[in-house]
């Protein structure tokens, strides 16, 4: 078990899941997902960046790329919560 969580196959799953449940409401295609789905987008986008983080974190991957996941993360968020004020 230690093994699968500090090779970062453990984010990789999670990633997994998180992309099958996007594409599995994209196929949904209601009226009501068309509109949700850009919310969607920018509500799961500032997790996903900060689990490529949490990878390469684990995998040793040098400080920049680290960080360079976490501020990608950043317009998201900040995308995400304009939109749900706006709504």
């Amino acid at each position: 078990m230690q093994e699968f969580l500090l090779s970062g196959r453990a984010v990789d799953l999670v990633l997994l899941v998180i992309a099958a449940e996007f594409i599995a409401l994209l196929a949904l295609r209601r009226k009501i997902w068309r509109r949700a789905l850009p919310d969607l987008f920018f509500a799961l986008m500032p997790g996903v960046f900060l689990l490529v983080a949490l990878r390469l974190a684990l995998t040793g991957a040098e400080w920049h790329w680290i960080a360079l996941a976490v501020a990608a993360s950043f317009p998201f968020h900040i995308t995400d919560l304009v939109r749900r004020r706006s709504a």
